[in-house]
Parts: C-alpha cells; structure tokens; sequence
C-alpha cells in the first residue's frame, strides 16, 4: 500500500489543505495527516482542536488518519515506516521553503521521498495565516474553510 504523511501545524486546517490531500489521494492509497505540536509557538487552535477539525473533513473517509505529533518529521516517517511526505506549495517561496525542508529530511532520512503538488489557482490566496488575522479582525473565514465546517466550534 502506497501511504504518505502530509505535515504541518494546520492553524487552521483550510480548503487548500483539503485541496492538497485529495489530490495526493490519486497517488496514494493512505495519507496520514500528522498535525505538529509546537509548544513554542502560540496558536489559534489546540492541537485537539485541529485534529477534531481535520477528522470532521475527512469523516467519510477512511483512507485519511490524522495524528498528532512533536519532535522531526524525518523521526514520525521512521516511526510509521512510511518514506513519502505530501507537501503543496503555492508559489516561489513556498518552494523555496520546502526545498531546503525537503533536503534536512532527505539527510536525516535518505528513504525520504518528499512530493510537491502545487495549489490549485482557486486556493492560491488561501493560507492559515490569512484566516488568523481575518479572524482576529472580526471577519467571516468561511470561503476559506471546508465546506460544512464552522470554524467557530473549535475556537
């Protein structure tokens, strides 16, 4: 069975997100979404929040897992025996970004193979940062989010 690991702190988890895992869903047969905890750093959601969130998107679905993690993503590939990392990126410094994570994973994990699907035009705007400060303005996030889920719920 072909299986990745799609990374990532999802504060929150958006439809470009969703977008990334359905897609990667034609390549493979399993996609565990592994939600980072990073205590250092202060989020919007907790960690149980994101996970409720992400498993209310994926309910019907029982090809996604989603699991929380902390520590090297290089460590959680090793732990699960799974060498594939799903990855979107939306344009030149996403890219950027994930071609140096891309090569710290490879040397910390030479079987790591690191695959890059780029958001689709319609989702290219959309990024957890954008939805945090829409929210901390006030503003409506919906057009942003899953369809059905109500972001309110997991604040």
């Amino acid at each position: 069975m072909k299986q990745a690991i799609f990374p990532g702190s999802f504060d929150p988890f958006t439809r470009a997100h969703e977008d990334i895992v359905r897609r990667g869903m034609a390549i493979f047969d399993k996609i565990i979404i592994a939600v980072g905890e990073n205590i250092d750093k202060k989020s919007l959601l907790t960690t149980d929040a994101k996970v409720g969130l992400i498993e209310e998107v994926f309910a019907n679905d029982g090809r996604i897992e989603v699991v929380r993690y902390s520590g090297l993503t290089a460590t959680l590939c090793r732990q699960l025996s799974i060498n594939n990392i799903l990855r979107g990126v939306r344009g030149g410094k996403d890219f950027e970004y994930e071609s140096n994570i891309e090569a710290i994973n490879r040397m910390l994990n030479p079987e790591i193979e690191t695959i890059i699907l780029l958001t689709a035009p319609e989702f290219a705007a959309i990024s957890s940062s954008a939805v945090r400060e829409i929210i901390h303005h006030g503003g409506n996030c919906e057009k942003f989010m899953s369809q059905g889920i109500d972001l309110r719920k997991y604040l």
